[in-house]
């Protein structure tokens, strides 16, 4: 789930250096930082929401535009994932309310985020059992059918794994379980939430505020939803993922002869991309909505950009799509409508 927070002015310097811990891997710099905060009167919640929260949104910046390396990137998570452990273990606030689970979607490995969402509704005063990353569903419904939960909240960062949140979500409705989700997957607006029926919290406070009210706990209950509807589309496309990957990579080594050159890194990168961009067409197929997969083509545009990778490769591999999908007409639709964007 988003744990965005906006950094207030008497949070600047300390963000300053907590970000140059980051920077550095300082695990002991940036507790320091985050606790010091505390002792100077800031609550725990404010300084996970204002502090660690938007540095682990600019550590992603970074990455986007190849200003910091995977590897930066992961030091700096683990960095900031022990900071909220200390955070936490300051606050020692015992629960009043029931418990709560909080889980990634299953494939959805950015954890960080709905651990403070967990730590937020923790000092909120809920019994938090964080599940952690990439929870299979059906690990998932035991753990509730085990412990009858208050409610459940489900993270997914990527759009591309709403047809996994999908069935996630469909399985812990068995549990009559109350469901709540949240992350940038689901949308900007969650709009993607509303297709599958289910509430969507835009960040920690959002969460927390839907759990404290009981009767809208009580109308979280969804087992009489409608399931999500799955296209014939999306079944062919999900079924044809393999075929249409190495479709696309013999048509780029057709038409970009550096390709023979390639590392097997570089080789094993371009296969890695062009199954984003099949799971995200089919993705957008699955919720019908274009706009999902116009917003990963410019996020993988910049991305693209900053590593010095042209972009009329992604033009390439759009056309073979096309040219594969002509019998697909809203993911043909969806693949013409980004020419020459």
């Amino acid at each position: 789930m988003t744990a965005a927070g906006v950094v207030a002015t008497p949070l600047a310097d300390a963000y300053d250096r907590y970000l140059r811990c980051l920077d550095d891997a300082d695990e002991y710099g940036a507790v320091d930082v985050a606790l010091g905060l505390i002792e100077a009167g800031m609550s725990p919640r404010d300084v996970l929401l204002g502090l660690v929260a938007p540095a682990q949104a600019q550590v992603g910046t970074w990455w986007q535009r190849n200003e910091w390396s995977v590897a930066q990137e992961h030091a700096a998570t683990h960095v900031s994932e022990r900071v909220v452990a200390a955070v936490s273990a300051a606050a020692r606030v015992r629960p009043r309310h029931g418990r709560v689970v909080v889980a990634c979607m299953d494939g959805e490995w950015h954890a960080l985020p709905p651990r403070i969402v967990a730590e937020v509704l923790r000092l909120d005063g809920w019994e938090v059992t964080f599940l952690g990353a990439s929870v299979p569903a059906a690990h998932l419904v035991s753990y509730l059918h085990r412990h009858d939960p208050r409610a459940v909240a489900l993270a997914c960062a990527l759009p591309m794994r709403l047809p996994q949140a999908a069935r996630m979500v469909d399985a812990c409705r068995r549990t009559e379980v109350p469901i709540i989700v949240g992350g940038r997957g689901f949308g900007p607006d969650g709009r993607w939430a509303a297709r599958l029926g289910v509430p969507w919290a835009a960040d920690a406070n959002a969460a927390a505020a839907l759990l404290a009210d009981d009767r809208a706990l009580d109308r979280l209950l969804v087992a009489d939803r409608p399931q999500a509807p799955v296209s014939g589309e999306y079944t062919a496309l999900a079924a044809d993922r393999a075929d249409l990957v190495a479709h696309c990579f013999a048509q780029l080594e057709a038409a970009v002869p550096q390709m023979a050159g390639y590392t097997t890194a570089q080789r094993d990168a371009t296969l890695t991309d062009l199954g984003h961009i099949v799971d995200t067409l089919a993705a957008a197929v699955f919720v019908d909505d274009a706009a999902l997969f116009g917003d990963f083509h410019e996020w993988l545009g910049e991305v693209l950009t900053s590593r010095g990778v042209p972009l009329y490769t992604v033009d390439i591999a759009f056309r073979a799509l096309a040219e594969r999908l002509r019998d697909f007409p809203v993911a043909h639709r969806i693949l013409r409508d980004r020419e020459g964007k």
